[in-house]
């Protein structure tokens, strides 16, 4: 990769590294600038943006007009839909119990399946081709509230076996899966939305427990993996997860062999942002630990000053411009297998489904 490239197109590759938030539920003028001047990789869609199947599908066509007309290839459309607590897609889209319920069902394997299998068709109808789920954080007692209802089990084997089925049928029926919240939240006892956790365990409680739910998924060939923003003393020291080279590395490249697409959690958590001075050296931080698509949910500022920060690192040499072409090269490779040919939406199809529901 040329050093000497102009800011725009240099710009342009940064801008790649990231998913972030819109305002409201229509393309508004900076999310298209996002689009159009940087190449944002992904939307990331919450409540705000969502008022009922047909003005989703409307936007997921909107911003896939846009992104093939300015980049060439579709954005990720990514959307929380975990089930239970987490769930951005409410009635009339099927509404299901949520994981800890799951896990507890004498059919747990098939309760797991349908979730999957349904959210997907549904997802899919819409335009969507990310979720942000499964959790695998294996629960441990006194887990903080911003878990409960959120994880499979206690049991390692059972978060892993119950993972890997929402995993395949997901990308069976075409959703880009994410598990989460590598390397474990489940023994977090404050929340990372405003404070840093901090996970007391040893180095064979890790690898026995909360691991043992992330090899599974990489047995299963999820393709993406979302870090924690916790730190792990026994794996290393003092940085959260999203900020470690040794965690995000070491451990889940390196040791685990994970080769798939590694995305921050939202960077504007407190957990993170309070650590570094802000959202934008946060951003810096965890790319060069070795994540390759960094969250950034809410203001669309901090993902513009983001990318300053990044190109000033890059031209400094602080980061190397090999260290960006690994990760434009895993994206590419994964909007590729999943997004293209470049689905069409019906919007006749959406109708009828969602008449048919009621």
């Amino acid at each position: 990769m040329n050093p000497l490239l102009n800011t725009l197109e240099l710009d342009k590759m940064i801008g790649q590294l990231f998913i972030g938030g819109m305002p409201g539920p229509q393309l508004d003028y900076n999310t298209i600038t996002l689009i159009k001047d940087y190449h944002l990789s992904g939307i990331i869609l919450f409540d705000r943006n969502i008022t009922d199947p047909m003005q989703l599908a409307h936007l997921s066509m909107d911003i896939q007009t846009l992104s093939m007309d300015q980049a060439g290839i579709p954005s990720f459309l990514a959307i929380d839909q975990e089930g239970g607590r987490v769930a951005r897609l409410t009635k009339p889209f099927t509404l299901f119990s949520g994981n800890s319920s799951t896990g507890k069902d004498p059919r747990a394997k098939e309760k797991a399946r349908s979730f999957a299998r349904t959210t997907a068709i549904e997802m899919s109808l819409v335009g969507l081709n990310m979720n942000m789920a499964p959790v695998l954080d294996v629960a441990k007692p006194g887990v903080d509230p911003h878990l409960e209802g959120r994880c499979f089990s206690e049991s390692p084997d059972i978060v892993a076996s119950l993972g890997k089925i929402v995993i395949s049928e997901l990308q069976q029926n075409g959703i880009i899966s994410v598990a989460k919240h590598f390397p474990g939240l489940g023994k977090a006892n404050t929340d990372p939305h405003s404070e840093l956790p901090v996970i007391e365990a040893d180095q064979d409680e890790m690898k026995t427990i909360h691991l043992l739910p992330f090899a599974g998924a990489i047995e299963a060939n999820v393709p993406a993996i979302m870090s924690s923003h916790a730190v792990y003393p026994c794996l290393d020291g003092g940085l959260p997860a999203t900020l470690s080279k040794k965690i995000i590395r070491e451990l889940l490249r390196e040791r685990m062999g994970f080769d798939g697409l590694i995305i921050s959690d939202d960077l504007e958590m407190g957990a993170v942002a309070n650590l570094t001075g802000g959202v934008p050296e946060s951003a810096a931080k965890a790319f060069e630990a070795g994540i390759d698509l960094m969250l950034i949910c809410s203001k669309q500022e901090y993902i513009l000053e983001s990318i300053g920060v990044i190109r000033k690192r890059l031209l400094k040499g602080e980061i190397s411009f090999e260290r960006l072409r690994m990760s434009l090269e895993r994206i590419a490779k994964h909007k590729d297998r999943f997004l293209l040919p470049a689905k069409i939406i019906s919007l006749h199809s959406v109708k009828s489904y969602f008449e048919r529901r009621h």
